[in-house]
């Protein structure tokens, strides 16, 4: 899909970079695809399984946060997942949810939805107060339980067991059933979600995404702000026509909003020179380089565990083709 021609340059850095991790994503996804054909036995056709898989497993990145915090030891079922999640959240506190707004491949598609919704409505409708606040409410709801059953509720052997399961070995071929043959409750909300938005501006990603919430709360944290000069500022709103949270921009001195996604778009579009500006303390800062520092923690978390070997998994090829084929008899473990 074209990028539209009047889009201020760091959104259409942003864009292509989402397109970027997008494609890449889908790549991924289709050699996991002929991996798990082949573990399997539906397929003659031998494949490697692409760690970054992992990154859509976050229960399971969870259950290695919390093991490596209590005991040192780095889940090495599926490190790739955990080395995601540990990077995204340095991202976060380093440029304010960066990871949301520049990397995830949910967002960009969402991102997309918005582009192509907005032909034919400019001025996407917003949900009244009343529905507005429970719906924020949701994605830290979910979060909470998580955050609860898996540090709270589940001691460390408890874990340590779930993790060497069956149930979660296969975790990433049943992840990738759920999106070849979702159930009709699993389809019906998805399409409920693509559906929503085009009419609202990414309602996932503010509304029930537990992963965003988390990594807002690493945000809050974050010495990088989004300031507005009172004075200067000239009250366009085109900070909050382009702001994929729909934050209003235009009525903050200072944006510290878990929901923002370091998008750094309202930086890029405000017309008033030095009226909207990212900084740290009084000290200014350009918006590509936080940008860039952000995605440059990102690939050095990468290429730490590629270093280090905590990207590959250490389960055999040959626990995965014996356990790939009886995947739906393993029931989820009770710890």
């Amino acid at each position: 899909m074209p990028l539209p021609e009047n889009l201020p340059k760091i959104g259409r850095g942003r864009r292509l970079v989402q397109l970027a991790f997008l494609a890449a994503t889908l790549l991924m996804g289709w050699q996991f695809f002929l991996f798990y054909r082949w573990a399997a036995g539906l397929s003659e056709i031998p494949a490697a399984r692409p760690p970054a898989v992992e990154g859509f497993l976050p229960i399971s990145a969870l259950l290695g946060l919390k093991r490596l915090l209590v005991s040192g030891s780095y889940d090495l079922i599926h490190p790739a997942g955990l080395t995601i999640l540990l990077a995204a959240l340095a991202v976060s506190l380093a440029a304010r949810k960066g990871f949301c707004g520049w990397i995830c491949p949910v967002g960009a598609v969402s991102n997309l939805a918005e582009i192509a919704a907005r032909k034919r409505c400019p001025q996407p409708p917003r949900p009244p107060l009343w529905l507005k606040l429970p719906l924020l409410s949701v994605k830290y709801l979910l979060l909470f339980f998580f955050l609860y059953i898996i540090f709270w509720q589940m001691p460390l052997v408890g874990i340590e067991a779930f993790m060497r399961a069956p149930y979660n070995i296969v975790a990433d071929a049943k992840m990738l059933r759920f999106f070849l043959a979702p159930s009709l409750l699993a389809g019906g909300v998805t399409l409920l979600l693509v559906a929503a938005s085009f009419l609202f501006r990414n309602p996932w990603c503010r509304y029930f995404c537990p992963y965003g919430a988390f990594l807002g709360l690493a945000a809050f944290f974050s010495p990088v702000r989004i300031k507005r000069d009172d004075e200067r500022c000239i009250q366009c709103r085109k900070c909050e026509q382009v702001c994929p949270a729909a934050l209003p921009v235009a009525a903050r001195r200072t944006i510290t909003d878990n929901s923002c996604i370091g998008c750094l778009e309202c930086v890029g579009v405000c017309p008033v020179e030095e009226c909207l500006e990212t900084r740290i303390g009084s000290r200014r800062l350009n918006p590509w380089l936080v940008a860039a520092f952000g995605l440059g923690i990102f690939f050095l978390f990468w290429a730490w565990a590629r270093l280090s070997g905590h990207w590959f998994s250490e389960v055999p090829v040959a626990v995965f083709q014996e356990l790939y084929p009886r995947m739906l008899l393993f029931e989820h473990p009770r710890y």
